[in-house]
């Protein structure tokens, strides 16, 4: 554990700006006022009891990692290597600060998940929690993660809007039956072309019909649904079809 005083934790966090992850970081917490209340400890406790509570020799990538709540809580679980990646360098360095009052050892990188393949090297179990709909290309995202660092386990975590339900759907319809668009549990992934909840970088909604099958599309098979937007996943061989290439060809 970090020999930080509560007032340099206090002043240390102060200096990196707004967090969005409220963390107790030896009694300094980052964000007391959060809009969501104690978050995303309230989230993590709905689907905490979902995964391995042993990771002893496991790795975990977590993708959009922010102040790193998640990564740390691998790590605390025993996990050998975890490796956090997100594009603001001010959520790392918030990241790092969390890691280092808690005494967990975590890479961080700034790196996107367009950019996953880089790495060169597949983990044991994937987070990739709250990216999807910053994303203005979602779906090849899930492609590259299946494709590239996907070894066995992810979990995936999606706001969500629009109706609960979920369709039995065809795998195929006639070209003049369009009826089943209209379904409130036929997939949807609603789009944002301006903003929601004063958020430039909200692209898209997805409804919970929308997040499975994207899932299954992208080569995840849905092992648990501990919580309304959060899926456990375990990669397998994705389902035959047309798929744009996530890689570029000689």
């Amino acid at each position: 554990m970090s020999r930080l005083t509560e007032a340099q934790i206090r002043e240390r966090a102060s200096k990196l700006g707004a967090w969005f992850h409220n963390m107790d970081l030896n009694g300094v917490q980052t964000a007391p006022d959060h809009f969501l209340q104690d978050y995303p400890q309230s989230k993590w406790e709905r689907f905490r009891h979902a995964l391995p509570m042993d990771l002893t020799g496991k790795s975990v990538l977590d993708i959009g990692c922010n102040a790193g709540f998640y990564a740390i809580e691998m790590k605390r679980r025993g996990a050998e290597r975890v490796l956090g990646l997100d594009l603001d360098e001010r959520y790392l360095e918030q990241a790092r600060l969390a890691a280092e009052v808690t005494g967990a050892e975590i890479e961080f990188r700034n790196l996107s998940v367009y950019d996953v393949a880089a790495l060169g090297e597949r983990f044991d179990l994937v987070l990739f929690m709250g990216v999807l709909y910053h994303l203005r290309h979602p779906l090849l995202a899930l492609d590259l993660i299946h494709e590239h660092v996907a070894d066995d386990l992810l979990v995936f975590q999606s706001m969500q809007r629009g109706s609960d339900e979920v369709d039995a759907i065809a795998a195929d319809y006639d070209f003049f039956d369009q009826d089943h668009f209209d379904s409130t549990g036929y997939p949807k992934l609603h789009f944002i072309e301006h903003r929601y909840a004063h958020d430039p970088t909200n692209w898209w909604a997805p409804n919970a019909a929308c997040s499975q099958a994207m899932l299954r599309s992208a080569g995840f098979e849905i092992i648990d649904h501990p919580e309304d937007e959060t899926y456990i996943c375990r990669r397998v061989e994705r389902v035959s079809g047309a798929v744009y290439p996530t890689r570029g060809r000689a």
